[in-house]
Order: C-alpha cells, then sequence, then structure tokens
C-alpha cells in the first residue's frame, strides 16, 4: 500500500518552503519532496559569481527576514543558499530530499498518487512548487553551431576558467546573459554578444536603490491583468556592490554587442539589424524609470535625494554602434557558445489535464481546475513579485487556505 499524507509539496525552494510554513501555521500535515538538496538550483544551477540581485535587506520569506548588518549590500549566491537552509531549520519543514518525483496521476478515489521511483504516495492535496527555471530554452540553430564549439546554457555556466580556451558567444540579453558577459569580460575573455529587447534601470537613484523604489511604487503588487503588454524584468545586478547594467560600457570594455540571433549555417552566425534599436529602447526604458521615479517622489512628498546617488552617467545621445550581420564562428576565435534564452516548463511527469498544449500550467493564481492540484513560485503566477524570494508568500498563504479549507472537509467527512 502506498504512503499516504494529507497534502504533498513537491520542491524544497523557496516557494515549497513558503508553502510549508503557511501550513504549518493552519495544522495542515505535509511532507515536502524534493529531488536533490534544499535550494538544489541556487546551488548548482548558478554560476560561480552569482549575487542576489535586491538587497539584503529584501531577503525575506514568512516568519523569516534577513536581520544581520550590511542591508544595503548584495548577498553571494551561497549566502542565499544557507538563508534558505537555515529558513527550513529554523520551521522544521518535513523535507525528504532525493526523491525525484518523475509522475503524478488523479487515482480514481479522487487522490493524487505520485511515483518517485519505486515508491510510490498517495495525497489529498498537491502544491507543485519546483521553480520557474526548468527547460532552458535551446534554439534550432544549435544543432548547427560547427562541431568542437562547446555549447551550454546559462544554468550550467559556472565561471571563465571552466570554458574551453578561445572567444565566447553569449546569446540572450535578459538577466542572466548580461551578469555573464559581465563575468566574462571581468576575467579578459573575448566575448560577442547577440542583443535583443531588454529593459535598462538603474541600480540606485536618488540616493535609493532600485529594488526600493520598484515596492514603494507598488510596481511588483501589480496582478497579471494590471501587467502592461511586452513587459520585461529589470536588468540589475548585485555583483561587486551591485551596479546598474550598460550594454554601451559593454561594448567599450571590448565586448562585440551583435544584433538578435537569426540563424547559424555554413559554420557562420547571423544576426539581424537591430542592434542599436535594441539599444536604444533600453536607454528609452531607462529614462522612463528616472521620470517615474522622479513623478512618484513629487506627487507623494517622498524624502528623497534631488539628485541623489547615481552609478549610470548614460549619455542620452550615444553614437550608434557598427551594425554585422554575420560572424563566421571559427574565424572569430569561438571555442563556447552560451545560451541565455529563458526558460521553459517541464511538466511532462503531470499525468493530469492541467497544462495546454505548449506544457503551460492552466491555472488562476496557482488553482487549476482538478481541486487539490495547485501550482506555486511560477513567473507572474499571480503577481509580478509571484515568482521572487521576497514575493511568493503570499501565493503559499492563499492556497495554504484553500488547502486547509479542504482538509477540514476530508476530516468532517471521515469522522
Amino acid at each position: 500500500m502506498p504512503e499516504v499524507v494529507e497534502t504533498l509539496v513537491i520542491g524544497a525552494g523557496q516557494a515549497g518552503l513558503a508553502m510549508s510554513h503557511h501550513l504549518q501555521q493552519r495544522g495542515c500535515e505535509h511532507l515536502i519532496l524534493e529531488r536533490g538538496r534544499i535550494a538544489e538550483r541556487w546551488r548548482s544551477e548558478r554560476w560561480d559569481s552569482l549575487h542576489f540581485q535586491f538587497p539584503n535587506w529584501m531577503m525575506r520569506l514568512p516568519g523569516h527576514a534577513y536581520r544581520a548588518a550590511d542591508r544595503d549590500g548584495f548577498m553571494h549566491r551561497e549566502g542565499v543558499v544557507a538563508f534558505i537552509a537555515s529558513y527550513a531549520v529554523r520551521i522544521g519543514a518535513p523535507v525528504r530530499c532525493g526523491v525525484n518525483v518523475n509522475a503524478l496521476q488523479l487515482t480514481d478515489k479522487g487522490r493524487f498518487r505520485i511515483e518517485a521511483g519505486s515508491m510510490s504516495m498517495e495525497a489529498i492535496n498537491i502544491v507543485v512548487a519546483t521553480g520557474p527555471y526548468q527547460s532552458p530554452r535551446i534554439p534550432e540553430a544549435a544543432a548547427r553551431i560547427p562541431a568542437g564549439i562547446r555549447q551550454i546554457t546559462a544554468n550550467r555556466y559556472t565561471s571563465p576558467s571552466e570554458l574551453p580556451p578561445g572567444g565566447v558567444l553569449v546569446v540572450g540579453s535578459g538577466g542572466s546573459g548580461c551578469q555573464i558577459v559581465e563575468d566574462l569580460l571581468l576575467h579578459g575573455r573575448p566575448v560577442h554578444f547577440a542583443v535583443r529587447g531588454h529593459r535598462r534601470v538603474p541600480r540606485r537613484y536618488r540616493g535609493r536603490d532600485f529594488g526600493h523604489w520598484d515596492e514603494e511604487m507598488g510596481l511588483t503588487d501589480r496582478t497579471v491583468d494590471q501587467i502592461p503588454s511586452g513587459f520585461r524584468p529589470p536588468l540589475i545586478t548585485g555583483v561587486r556592490g551591485g551596479h546598474t547594467i550598460d550594454l554601451r560600457r559593454m561594448a567599450i570594455r571590448g565586448a562585440t554587442l551583435l544584433g538578435s540571433l537569426q540563424g547559424v549555417q555554413d559554420g557562420g552566425a547571423y544576426f539581424a539589424a537591430d542592434l542599436n534599436s535594441s539599444l536604444d529602447a533600453g536607454d528609452a526604458a531607462f529614462r522612463e524609470t528616472l521620470r517615474s521615479i522622479d513623478a512618484h517622489i513629487e506627487t507623494h512628498g517622498v524624502a528623497a535625494q534631488p539628485n541623489g546617488e547615481f552609478d549610470a552617467d548614460i549619455a542620452m545621445s550615444s553614437p550608434s554602434l557598427l551594425e554585422s550581420e554575420g560572424l563566421d564562428l571559427r574565424r572569430a576565435g569561438i571555442g563556447t557558445v552560451i545560451w541565455a534564452l529563458g526558460y521553459g516548463y517541464d511538466f511532462a511527469w503531470i499525468e493530469c489535464p492541467v497544462l495546454d498544449g505548449k506544457g503551460t500550467p492552466l491555472h488562476v493564481r496557482g488553482v487549476t481546475k482538478i481541486p487539490g492540484l495547485y501550482f506555486l513560485g511560477l513567473p507572474r503566477l499571480h503577481k509580478i513579485k509571484s515568482a521572487f524570494l521576497w514575493g511568493v508568500g503570499e501565493d503559499a498563504a492563499h492556497i495554504a487556505d484553500l488547502i486547509q479549507c479542504r482538509v477540514q472537509r476530508s476530516r468532517g467527512s471521515e469522522a
């Protein structure tokens, strides 16, 4: 007979642990299953130089906030792991590590059955909290990269010293791509950087960190129906004390900037002639951020420096960069291609009708059409902040309330 638990939480990262906290607060029996270790992705799928992208004071989970010195600093990756692991200990989270769930099914009795190798368990409720960074996106062009050139995804990048000799082509100008390029440049590696749409923001402005303004202005509390079309996450980094990411400065430091990758053929990579338009759009987003902060300060009478700390002295009329539409990878000495194009979902193991044709969960604030099956910690699950360490707690509380009601009904029917 399979072991039966009222609620199974799959994943012991920030989302799963926040869920555990709220279930405990409501007296709900539960168990967390983790494929590796607590905060596994922070441990094994992040590069060595990574720092938390927001100030230390924004490191908070339900009932557990950063209390040490240097509140305005930026925690190294290992410190984030320690913070999450200490949270698990503090709340006494019931975690079983090394359990890789490979199937989730709905039984004819209305329960859920999970399979993990030779082990099976059943539950009344299931919370899928496996994180937003599951399956790295790799374009079709990857199949035509010349043999001998190493290809890795951003979650498998560790440090420049671990890469083969030669130059590096980084494709994707989101947060990961930009931070990896900066890491490579810092270590003197030749870099080609394929840029696409991005949103630049100041690390600090008028004496406060961007994270402070973003939160105070309520921007991270916008729900999915309030998010503007084409919204992009901001490019921010906590490396070297936190600084503004500026792609133009990367070019000055030696990176060869390219437009968005269009394809690979006969050993050459081909790019759209959209580099300068992408840079200009990033600069426009930067200026709009400054204007919105200034307007907020004026409207609400916020006591902030009128011309405070501002570490991005962007040239508002920057000259255009040379557009290159082709790159012979071998002649350019490229030894590695790093794909930093974001992530998709990997929920093929969920054998319940809660996914669309592309494998994306169908839910409303994490609640699926199958009673008792929930998702937590996904990007924009309910708000912009839903997938962030400091924002996942709200959704966890909401789902915990629903689980408590189901558990109470189930216990009542059995009485």
